[in-house]
């Protein structure tokens, strides 16, 4: 089936890519997505699709003509009101968007996070040389994927130790509202209501750590010409997304490993592997699968016209798979060269946070490495359903010490 575009037919496609089938195993799907075109037309959502790499890239760097203000999620901010004030870094466009954008990257720079890595490494062997002592099945989500980053990045923010359990929830209520009124967008902001509170009262000026990453940003939003509000917002972008991604980064890396033991025997004989052996999770596991844009003008994409006010969905997972830019996509291989995938987005709105998030999982899996001589699957894992990422609720694992 298709339907009449100004330039060409576009392919209707009857998938819906919330449903619980498709959240639990997508790669059939997206392999569908891909061949039925460039560009696809989504009839149950009644909105556009892109899952080859060419065109989620192009979609990605052009952000005039495919906006982030209007809602990177289903929702046209432009036509219905959102359930919160939207970000200032990610529902934002330039120059707003350029503005905030600076305020953070000039705070947190390379040199900045290269100071971090001596300390947060040393945590990250605490933690897994801890763990795998007890030569036994572990939780690889709860004891290890969620324990280290609810460490190292709520103290480099600032953020007190009680409470910052709350940053898992809300997370996770931030990325399932990008979806339709389904059951996990309800039960999401169900579970994430109380967490909102605590969220709120930590992006306050005055609340966070005085040296940490928070107050930094309240001081510069401030000079920046910010008032209290916005300088809240500044940080509450930062805490939406700053550890589910890494949790699930670091979960489904050990997935990976464990169930690909010629790779974990790779970076157990050389751990320097352990940065690439984490970007080819990011390109073969996508824990962001998805994200929105809306056209603001009349676009031609590979052909194809799509008017003002679409929504276009971007399925990035697919594109991170797509055999026209990688040779065997479906293949888990951290020797591969995995640079220009799309898992941390692209162009202005690319991850502000992806540098640290790398830091996190290379030094996790350094230790890892360093650590654990054996990685084993000890039961089934459980996928966690939400309408953005891509992450397990548990992984059973069994670990031999090094």
């Amino acid at each position: 089936m298709t339907i009449q575009s100004t330039a060409q037919e576009v392919p209707v496609l009857e998938l819906d890519p919330f449903s619980d089938e498709f959240l639990n195993d997508p790669y059939e799907a997206h392999e569908q997505m891909r061949e039925a075109g460039p560009v696809f037309w989504l009839e149950r959502y009644q909105l556009y699709g892109v899952a080859r790499h060419a065109e989620v890239s192009q979609v990605l760097a052009d952000h005039e003509t495919y906006v982030s203000s209007r809602g990177v999620g289903i929702s046209d901010f432009a036509k219905e009101k959102p359930w919160r004030p939207p970000s200032l870094l990610l529902e934002a466009d330039p120059p707003h968007h350029t503005k905030a954008r600076h305020v953070v990257s000039h705070i947190m720079t390379p040199k900045v996070l290269r100071g971090l890595k001596e300390g947060f490494q040393e945590r990250a062997d605490e933690l897994v040389a801890r763990v795998a002592a007890g030569n036994g099945t572990v939780d690889g989500v709860a004891d290890l994927a969620e324990a280290y980053p609810l460490e190292v990045f709520p103290d480099f923010i600032g953020l007190p130790k009680d409470g910052r359990e709350n940053l898992l929830p809300y997370g996770s209520m931030v990325f399932n509202t990008f979806g339709p009124r389904n059951s996990h967008f309800e039960r999401a902001m169900e579970r994430g209501a109380k967490a909102q509170t605590w969220i709120m009262e930590q992006c306050q000026p005055g609340a966070p750590a005085p040296d940490g990453l928070g107050a930094k940003i309240h001081a510069a939003a401030a000079d920046a010409g910010y008032n209290e509000e916005d300088q809240a917002k500044l940080l509450r972008s930062f805490l939406s997304a700053g550890v589910d991604t890494t949790v699930h980064g670091i979960g489904n890396a050990l997935q990976c490993l464990a169930e690909n033991p010629e790779q974990f025997g790779y970076l157990r004989e050389e751990p320097s592997l352990a940065r690439a052996a984490f970007e080819e999770t990011v390109r073969y596991s996508s824990p962001v699968q998805t994200f929105f844009r809306t056209t603001n003008k009349d676009a031609e994409l590979s052909g194809f016209r799509i008017p003002e006010g679409s929504k276009v969905l971007m399925f990035l997972a697919a594109a991170n798979r797509d055999p026209r830019q990688w040779e065997n996509p479906s293949s888990f291989d951290i020797r591969r060269k995995a640079a220009g995938h799309v898992g941390f987005g692209f162009g202005v709105h690319a991850c502000l946070g992806q540098m640290l998030a790398r830091l996190e999982g290379e030094c996790f899996l350094a230790a890892l490495a360093r650590h654990v001589e054996k990685l084993e699957p000890a039961g089934e894992p459980v996928q966690q359903l939400n309408n953005t990422l891509r992450g397990l609720d548990s992984l059973p694992l069994r670990l031999t010490a090094a």
